[in-house]
């Protein structure tokens, strides 16, 4: 049994790079198309998105938070999963209605040099986040922080998740991800039918955290519809991913992705809630996983965390290249360039883990609030069509997004109380309250006194 996940991540890395096509041309590597030519179809798009959202720190995050805040929980973290109805609302508007190829190239046309630099900003540091987390949960897996093993398993699974994504970018994540969510969808219900068969619990436990209105999980839920309309597009790995196919086949894949992921996340959340509800006091979610199911299913939850790690890594390193390579433009499109461009953020990422501050891994927890500088991005320039928003009306709205996602950092690290001792999804529900109400009154006034003069045809003759 100890040696059954270290044998199952060596056969899914075997299969892995057996399915990543050596990569010959930029528009497979960059765009994901096949050898042929080929856009993804619907299936693959599909399953793309979901595993690619569907990560390890996504799975422990949903079982962590129904494991404390039951049910409500892990209903608030599915709820950053609507993000797919809003994105590919995003996607339809941005490349289908308005003819952009990427969201870069509408920020630069709407707001300058300055658009594409705030909003690089914040993308890049959320693919090293993700580099970081997935990189983290690893670690965690196979041992305890600093140890051989840990630093082993890292080390291991960050080598041959880029040594894979390497041979052919974004069209080898794209067939990896559907082999990965393939096996991910069997590992997930096994999980669950060994949950549900071992007589340890029944569907009252679900409500053992009734709802109230001010409890962490309902407010965080309220979080997350705050968030959810600017959460997609600072997601370069899910935007990436709308400019692949045509206009039906990706409206229809962000449509299925969204209530496969929100189920995968509450059906792996659910887990956390059942051990809730039987934990001794001070005990652990793993300990009480342990005590409740064996040794037997532990081993399928990590092996399902493990599989969705893997999926994301490769997501995250093509998306990086495209961002600097393509979109970024800082180098030039070549495959030589794109790979090491993955090299550089697979190695930030082993940096921030190896720096042993447990304070990097609460930073993850920002980028939602960091991304609502779009929210009025999307409601006046992309949705509404407004044309004459000045640029300061962006800048202030990037500026309270950044000084509220620091703030919270803070907050929720212990660093700083200004906040007073209120729970720190409270402070975040005000923060996120604050940012999106104070970036859509820029907006609102930059487009009022900005409004382009009428043209009287009087003066006009």
């Amino acid at each position: 049994m100890a040696y059954a996940l270290p044998l199952l991540v060596v056969a899914v890395s075997i299969i892995s790079i057996a399915l990543s096509v050596r990569g010959n041309a930029e528009a497979g590597f960059f765009r994901g198309q096949s050898p042929e030519g080929r856009a993804p179809g619907l299936i693959t798009l599909t399953l793309s998105q979901v595993t690619t959202w569907v990560f390890a720190r996504s799975l422990l995050n949903a079982a962590i938070l129904g494991y404390y805040y039951g049910i409500w929980g892990t209903l608030a973290y599915a709820g950053y999963y609507l993000s797919f109805l809003t994105g590919g609302r995003i996607i339809d508007h941005l490349r289908f209605e308005q003819g952009f190829d990427s969201v870069q190239a509408f920020l630069r046309a709407r707001f300058g040099a300055w658009g594409t630099g705030c909003y690089n900003l914040v993308i890049g540091l959320r693919l090293v986040s993700e580099v970081f987390a997935n990189l983290l949960v690893i670690g965690i897996l196979f041992g305890t922080a600093g140890s051989g093993a840990y630093t082993l398993a890292i080390v291991a699974f960050a080598g041959v998740t880029l040594f894979y994504s390497m041979l052919g970018g974004l069209h080898a994540s794209l067939r990896t991800d559907l082999f990965q969510m393939a096996l991910f969808s069997v590992v997930l219900v096994l999980l669950l039918v060994l949950t549900l068969s071992s007589g340890h619990f029944s569907l009252q436990d679900l409500a053992f955290k009734p709802f109230v209105i001010s409890d962490p999980g309902p407010v965080l839920l309220a979080v997350a519809l705050l968030q959810v309309w600017s959460y997609p597009m600072h997601d370069p790995v899910m935007m990436d991913r709308g400019f692949l196919a045509d206009r039906d086949t990706t409206r229809r894949s962000f449509l299925h992705a969204a209530w496969l992921s929100s189920g995968s996340i509450i059906g792996f959340g659910v887990l956390g809630v059942l051990a809730g509800a039987h934990a001794l006091a001070g005990e652990s979610m793993n300990a009480a996983l342990m005590r409740l199911l064996g040794d037997g299913p532990m081993l399928v939850f990590n092996a399902a965390l493990v599989i969705s790690a893997m999926s994301t890594l490769d997501s995250t390193l093509s998306s990086s290249a495209k961002l600097v390579a393509v979109d970024m433009g800082w180098v030039k499109g070549s495959l030589r360039n794109g790979r090491a461009v993955m090299a550089v953020f697979m190695l930030l990422g082993l940096g921030l883990v190896f720096l042993d501050n447990k304070d990097l891994f609460s930073a993850v927890a920002v980028s939602g609030t960091a991304s609502m500088y779009l929210a009025p991005v999307i409601f006046f320039s992309l949705w509404g069509g407004v044309r004459h928003i000045p640029l300061w009306s962006y800048l202030t709205a990037f500026a309270l997004a950044m000084a509220a996602a620091v703030l919270y950092f803070l907050e929720s690290s212990g660093h700083t109380s200004l906040l007073g001792e209120l729970h720190k999804y409270t402070k975040l529900l005000y923060l996120s309250g604050a940012v999106m109400t104070g970036g859509c009154l820029a907006f609102w006034l930059g487009a009022r006194l900005n409004r382009p003069l009428p043209v009287n045809p009087e003066l006009a003759l």
